[in-house]
């Protein structure tokens, strides 16, 4: 087990998480409960930034901070103290669109939080497959981006304290793996590729790897999966494909990744905290920066 505390890049952890929080509270805006999916769309088609004076983050940005939390205070995945947090996280404001799994989880982690063990893999018989552990990991990638091996290592760790399947655990890795590369300036689909587990993640990334970035968003969309499954299969090889065809634009690849709706705001969390890994904000209007809801 990897458990001896490494400092790593914590600044490049913070513009990650930054983005990130940007990101889920950006995707969050396009749907329905704020606007008709037609509306969306032509909205997003005409790059019109959404009128609300305050863009609220989701249970993807809580955990993430969760997670940054644990990693401030002990330089490595701890994961009993994880699930301690993400079940504080969770008890602190129950309404930031957690998912069914969780809510059925991280209650019973709060008064006993090493229960995970036992509990996590129950979850869906045999464990979550779902996007969660993707969408929060993209800070701990930017912050190990010196030792790959570490970063897949601390990724799984992360992953199995909410989501025991290997396709949820091969989620997490891919993306955590991916900010690793944004920060060092190597960020391709196949170098993300090669070092995600085999399964059905690995194989999204391979098709996506294959897509051309001509490619309409929304038609990539069709062709990999936008979260409307809520599967780490179905969220992670576009998110990433977006992150890849826009690595220096955290504007663009946000609406890029719009484009394809899905569990948006997800999509959106796991791209920026990609892109922003290596970008931070800079580029991003300031009318952004300042409906997101503040991290601290």
């Amino acid at each position: 087990m990897d458990s001896t505390p490494v400092p790593g890049d914590r600044t490049a952890a913070r513009r990650s998480l930054e983005a990130l929080a940007l990101g889920d509270a950006f995707g969050e805006r396009w749907f329905p409960l704020f606007r008709p999916p037609r509306q969306a769309f032509a909205e997003v088609r005409a790059r019109r930034t959404p009128h609300e004076p305050l863009w609220h983050w989701t249970d993807d940005t809580a955990l993430a901070r969760a997670l940054h939390r644990v990693l401030e205070e002990r330089g490595h995945v701890d994961q009993d103290r994880l699930a301690l947090c993400f079940a504080l996280a969770f008890d602190a404001d129950r309404a930031r669109g957690y998912g069914h799994g969780m809510h059925l989880l991280l209650p019973q982690l709060l008064g006993s939080p090493g229960d995970w063990r036992t509990l996590a893999p129950g979850l869906f018989e045999g464990g979550s497959l779902g996007n969660g552990a993707a969408m929060r990991v993209a800070p701990l990638g930017a912050r190990f981006h010196a030792d790959l091996g570490h970063t897949a290592r601390q990724a799984a760790l992360s992953a199995e304290v909410t989501h025991a399947h290997p396709e949820g655990v091969a989620g997490a890795v891919a993306v955590a793996v991916a900010a690793a590369l944004s920060v060092r300036g190597e960020f391709t689909l196949e170098a993300v590729t090669a070092r995600t587990p085999e399964g059905l993640v690995r194989e999204g990334l391979r098709r996506a790897a294959g897509v051309p970035f001509t490619t309409e968003p929304w038609r990539a969309a069709d062709l990999l999966g936008s979260g409307r499954r809520i599967r780490a299969d179905d969220t992670v090889p576009f998110a990433l494909w977006t992150a890849a065809r826009h690595r220096g634009d955290l504007e663009a690849a946000l609406w890029a990744t719009a484009e394809g709706f899905g569990d948006v705001d997800t999509t959106c969390a796991i791209t920026a905290g990609v892109v922003g890994a290596a970008t931070g904000l800079e580029g991003v209007p300031e009318a952004w920066l300042l409906r997101r809801e503040p991290l601290d």
